[in-house]
């Protein structure tokens, strides 16, 4: 038996999801069995002293200075990209066209323009054989991935109602400094292209329904922040004194939303949907929630309960409500390969099993999910959230 072939990886970016990217290219293969061997072979940065360390904390072999060199080495077959959204159409149209599988992280693009033009780049590198997917890594949780499975096989009946809010409050501290995720042209959109689109992505996979209209609500509660720091990723604090910038993002993001009908549902409409996403919900660290009522019963899902399911059964439990399924049987959606049975676990699991995922679809030659073209699908509900925002909460098609 021949050992697997390696997949030599470079990665743009390093920061907060450089680092989650690299833990999972690490961890996949001793864990999984892959039909390739990941190799983190160079990571590339603008700032050559800060690369060199996040290199050597990693676990990089080499590092670059400019993405374009990644994607010119002979040595390097996927370009992962972990940079903000406003980088990501040209690395990755580049990275396609030069013969690299791609990993890029969400949301796709800052535009439905720019998502539509890596889409199509998408597929054409796909028929030679060049695969791509974007990282909704929220996918990959074990107890989401169940509550798929459990929707797929009839369990919830006809899906009536679809429920998701995205809490987090690590910007409610109203003198923490700016940064690009506050910065319109870099990051697309404040907490609902960041946490919304999670969100977005995880409701129409689950149901497997995209949202066909939306009606939106957006609100920047602090509107000037300090400028300057040492703020990267989530949390920290900045000084109330010094000059202040625009926030030029979505600080909240609400809209409510119609789903397409499934094929089979005669007349019926599809399930509505309400959303809600904020930076500024205090006490809540990170409460990606999401919950479905059927026809025949209901899911709920809270990530910071990220190991356990609720649903409610009409038939089996007509008077007891919801009862609680630990997420941790060999059973269960990628966890036969981790601990035994009642050991959780935890945030950095869904990006190896996003790794675990992408190398099984190019071992196979098999298009990864959630494709481009899944991404472009949540790009234009975030546009539509915008656009209806933008005009008085206008119901906008999608």
């Amino acid at each position: 038996m021949t050992d697997p072939q390696p997949l030599r990886v470079g990665m743009v970016g390093y920061a907060f999801m450089g680092a989650a990217h690299s833990h999972a290219w690490r961890t996949a293969p001793r864990f999984f069995d892959l039909p390739m061997v990941p190799e983190l072979t160079a990571v590339a940065g603008r700032n050559e002293e800060g690369v060199r360390a996040a290199a050597g904390k990693y676990g990089w072999a080499s590092t670059e200075t400019d993405w374009r060199r990644l994607i010119e080495r002979d040595d390097i077959d996927l370009i992962d990209i972990c940079t903000p959204g406003n980088t990501h159409a040209e690395i990755a149209i580049a990275a396609l066209e030069a013969g690299k599988h791609v990993l890029c992280e969400k949301p796709l693009a800052n535009s439905v323009e720019e998502a539509e033009k890596m889409t199509l780049v998408a597929r054409a590198a796909a028929e030679r054989g060049i695969l791509s997917m974007c990282g909704f890594s929220y996918r990959r949780t074990p107890a989401l991935a169940l509550a798929k499975r459990m929707v797929d096989d009839g369990r919830l009946g006809r899906i009536r109602h679809v429920r998701a809010q995205y809490l987090q409050d690590w910007l409610s501290d109203a003198d923490a400094p700016l940064t690009w995720r506050l910065d319109k042209s870099k990051s697309g959109s404040g907490s609902l292209g960041d946490i919304g689109a999670h969100s977005i992505d995880a409701a129409q996979w689950i149901t497997g329904l995209n949202i066909t209209g939306v009606s939106a609500l957006l609100e920047t509660f602090v509107k000037e922040r300090p400028v300057g720091g040492d703020f990267v990723g989530l949390g920290g604090h900045g000084g109330a004194d010094g000059p202040r910038g625009p926030v030029t993002v979505d600080d909240a993001a609400l809209f409510t939303a119609r789903f397409e009908a499934k094929h089979d549902a005669g007349a019926d409409a599809g399930p509505i949907g309400i959303f809600e996403a904020t930076r500024f919900a205090l006490g809540r660290k990170n409460a990606m929630r999401l919950e479905l009522n059927g026809t025949k019963g209901s899911l709920a899902f809270d990530f910071e309960d990220m190991n356990s399911l609720q649903f409610y059964d009409s038939a089996l439990e007509p008077d007891a409500g919801f009862r609680k399924i630990m997420v941790t049987e060999p059973s269960h959606p990628y966890t036969g390969n981790w601990w035994p049975t009642g050991h959780g676990l935890g945030y950095e699991h869904g990006f190896t099993h996003q790794v675990v995922d992408l190398v099984n679809a190019i071992g196979t030659g098999e298009q990864p999910s959630p494709s481009f073209a899944d991404a472009l699908q949540v790009q234009k509900v975030l546009a539509a959230v915008e656009s209806s925002a933008d005009n008085s909460s206008r119901w906008q098609k999608v």
